[in-house]
């Protein structure tokens, strides 16, 4: 069932009394929505750290397994000297 505003309401709606604040919308705790984004995004970089890490690491085990299967026998990373 619908209500008509009637004359009344609009009357109330228009101006607040004197003396009196006028009301203002209550806050939203925003701390809740920083707390669950700051949160996303720790865990999209420790994700990708891992995904960087891993990528790498099955990179170089790819390069030996081919140094390997070329039927090299010494397939050690050679460290350049400094």
């Amino acid at each position: 069932m619908i209500k008509a505003s009637g004359p009344s309401d609009q009357v109330a709606m228009s101006k607040p009394e004197p003396g009196l604040k006028p009301r203002s919308s209550p806050k939203s705790p925003s701390g809740g929505n920083r707390r669950g984004a700051i949160a996303g995004l720790i865990i999209a970089v420790v994700i990708l750290g891992i995904g960087w890490w891993l990528a790498r690491d099955l990179t170089a085990a790819s390069k030996m397994q081919d140094c390997l299967m070329s039927g090299r026998s010494n397939c050690n990373v050679i460290e350049p000297a400094r």
